[in-house]
């Protein structure tokens, strides 16, 4: 029995590894190929949530999954258009003024059109229930989320590694004055990333709306333990922060077993822990900023 206990932590782990790892993968592109800190990420993956709420009713939460992600990502492309475009050859802390404003605006009209109440999101009817697997019992709804970061994980993997989009994306993070000197401009693939990385945050924020509810800080909330996956994975890492979100979870889901008290300190002592042996995270490269 204690074994299967461990093994559902392990899961659960997993879990949520998986939806912090959707935020923290944006993060990373967005200041390894722009150098703007993107204090703003979790309002994008409330905008994502709250989408999602209202449009359940509409077509339903299948539907909610892709419309909701693809209507932020249309927001992320105007606010990276009039607003991020303006701050990537700037000094780095006029972006986290700028992004910790526009999240703080972004909370409060979330608070003003909707209340500051929780607003719940029930799982639907078709997911409910656990799947059993001898003494083992896992939910339905928690396994389509593993899944579906899964497969949106594997997706932008694709498509940095196996497009030509990708390859120039990886060669702006690694020399963009040699993109430049090729005569090719990464304003465009920016917005590309911004775009990809707000999209992958409101689907964090959908597939885990039924679970915590939608609430207006619940973006603020999640951004911390984002960018401790970010820190420990490396900047500029896709697998770095692939590995940090997952140990992060796991590391979690057992602390959570063992010692509760020490659940959320754990991811913390954790990036310690790395900082000490690799001050640039387990993956860590040098990253030139954008040019």
């Amino acid at each position: 029995m204690m074994f299967t206990q461990i093994v559902e932590q392990v899961i659960n782990g997993l879990l949520v590894g998986a939806y912090y790892l959707l935020i923290a993968l944006g993060l990373s592109l967005i200041f390894s190929l722009g150098g703007l800190v993107n204090l703003a990420h979790g309002a994008f993956y409330a905008l994502g949530a709250y989408a999602a709420v209202q449009l359940a009713d509409h077509i339903g939460f299948a539907g909610a999954i892709v419309v909701s992600p693809f209507l932020v990502a249309i927001l992320g492309l105007v606010i990276e258009r009039f607003l991020f475009r303006r701050f990537y050859r700037h000094d780095p802390a006029l972006g986290l003024l700028l992004t910790f404003g526009l999240a703080m605006v972004i909370e409060q009209l979330l608070r003003i059109v909707f209340g500051a109440a929780p607003i719940p999101f029930s799982i639907p009817s078709a997911l409910r229930g656990q799947i059993f697997v001898g003494d083992f019992i896992y939910s339905k709804y928690r396994l389509l989320m593993l899944l579906l970061a899964a497969a949106a994980v594997t997706g932008l993997w694709f498509l940095l590694q196996r497009t030509p989009f990708g390859r120039v994306v990886r060669a702006g993070v690694q020399n963009p004055d040699m993109v430049a000197a090729l005569g090719i401009s990464l304003t465009p693939y920016m917005s590309g990333v911004v775009a990809i990385s707000v999209a992958l945050a409101a689907l964090a924020g959908v597939l885990l709306a039924p679970i915590t509810g939608v609430h207006p800080a619940m973006g603020s909330e999640i951004l911390t333990a984002a960018f401790v996956v970010v820190v420990i994975g490396g900047l500029g890492s896709f697998w770095g922060v692939v590995y940090a979100a997952l140990i992060v979870g796991v590391v979690r889901g057992l602390t959570v077993y063992f010692f509760p008290p020490a659940a959320e300190a754990s991811m913390y002592l954790l990036m310690l822990v790395v900082l000490l042996v690799r001050p640039r995270g387990l993956f860590g490269e040098r990253i030139e900023r954008f040019e």
